[in-house]
């Protein structure tokens, strides 16, 4: 009998470890604010993907762990379930965009929707008038999908009503959750996790490879450009990058060079708008820098003078120069492989992305998620999108040149060279310190 107690004492001890494995993550904020609002953690290993709230904290369970229940549903809460009358629903987004909800039927039927433009973070609708039976909700957007199954015990069939929770006017207080919670998320050592943390205004990507239980500190600064636009920043090294396409100014034809007229000009690949939420816009060297020393998109000799040129960069930010370029892919190890530590991982033809088939070794462990947004030469041909990004460099080659950097869906390379002024590239801003 002694011996059975020992060995059960054991295997509960064993069970206990296994359920202990992993790594606990919680997070904190410096610089331009010190709240965190909500927290989007992508597993580029496995494509796992959770919402968190700033408070929360980030369980990391190994595959041997057992009792896993994800929360890979932005966090979508309907209470009470069972509805009577009417419940409250709360939910997380990741980011701003257009947002879908819907009440659908068993049969697939849609009992009815709405459509709202959002802000990221955490929102709660209200759901009335929903007729006794078994029912989906659905929320979708751009890039995510969320859904739970709920009960309504109505015996009243009224007519089906979503609306914005700040429409109620009497909230019982259990009716939302306002204390951090431990969300889970299966990770096996050397996962690279990317968490995208957002605070109001401010964004901020964050390459991790843990390794023990910590608190990661996101850096927030602004980074606001002429048009209002906010931008996602990462830090690579001793550097602050954009972590996405500069998309400021005004759209203008390709077939039509940009001009120094006081307005910014920008071009969208296809002449689409659209393009240019996307992948960002495209510019010619002298729109960039704004026609620095009389610089031109074709021929001129006008070096920058020494400091950081502006241009058409958010206040606090620079066009980076040629040096600039060069020490960020030498910390990512070299132009041979850096390219691979930039690009956005997935592809087109598996609709997990937008780069073209193979993108070669694709992981974006630096966090810069840069995109095939191609290019548009002489201000009329706009190159294949999937296939390329190249970015402008503050530095000039010659008298109608200027130095760039680009990457290619089939390469790991990050290829370094010159174009000429009135190509259209993207442009990249770094922090000016």
């Amino acid at each position: 009998m002694k011996n059975a107690t020992i060995i059960i004492s054991f295997f509960i001890l064993s069970m206990l470890e296994t359920q202990a494995q992993g790594y606990l993550i919680s997070f904190a904020a410096t610089g331009d604010t010190t709240i965190v609002d909500t927290i989007k953690v992508d597993n580029l290993n496995s494509g796992a993907a959770v919402i968190l709230r700033g408070g929360d904290i980030l369980h990391l369970k190994t595959a041997l762990g057992i009792g896993y229940h994800g929360n890979g549903n932005g966090d979508l809460q309907l209470y009470p379930n069972p509805m009577k009358e009417q419940s409250i629903m709360t939910f997380l987004l990741p980011e701003k965009g257009n947002t879908v909800i819907r009440i659908i039927d068993l049969s697939g039927k849609i009992i009815h929707q709405i459509s709202r433009l959002l802000a990221p973070g955490e929102h709660s609708f209200y759901v009335s008038g929903i007729g006794q039976g078994s029912y989906f909700v659905e929320i979708s957007g751009n890039g995510f999908a969320y859904s739970t199954k709920f009960i309504s015990q109505n015996s009243k069939q009224n007519e089906p009503e979503i609306g914005e929770f700040s429409a109620i006017k009497s909230i019982p207080d259990n009716m939302l959750k306002n204390v951090s919670e431990t969300i889970e998320m299966t990770y096996n050592d050397g996962d690279l996790l990317v968490y995208k943390a957002i605070s109001g205004k401010y964004t901020t990507l964050y390459p991790d490879v843990p390794a023990s239980s910590k608190t990661v500190t996101f850096n927030f600064a602004a980074c606001t450009d002429g048009d209002h636009n906010n931008y996602a920043i990462v830090s690579i090294g001793t550097q602050t990058w954009m972590a996405e396409n500069l998309n400021v100014g005004v759209r203008v034809d390709g077939v039509q060079d940009q001009t120094n007229n006081a307005t910014i000009e920008k071009y969208c690949h296809s002449n689409n708008v659209n393009n240019c939420a996307i992948y960002g816009g495209l510019y010619q060297w002298g729109e960039v820098v704004q026609y620095l020393n009389g610089a031109s998109n074709a021929t001129s000799w006008n070096p920058a003078p020494a400091g950081f040129v502006t241009g058409i960069c958010p206040s606090g930010w620079h066009l980076p120069t040629d040096i600039e370029w060069t020490s960020l892919t030498n910390y990512l190890g070299g132009l041979n492989v850096s390219g691979a530590k930039m690009k956005t991982t997935g592809t087109f033809q598996s609709g997990t992305g937008l780069w073209h088939e193979p993108n070669t070794t694709a992981t974006n462990e630096s966090g810069f998620s840069a995109l095939p947004s191609a290019y548009i030469y002489p201000a009329s041909v706009f190159y294949l999108l999937g296939d390329n990004c190249f970015w402008w460099s503050s530095t000039e080659d010659g008298t109608s040149l200027a130095r760039d950097r680009g990457i290619h869906y089939y390469y790991t390379d990050t290829f370094s060279g010159y174009t000429y002024k009135h190509d259209g590239l993207s442009v990249r801003c770094l922090r000016n310190f």
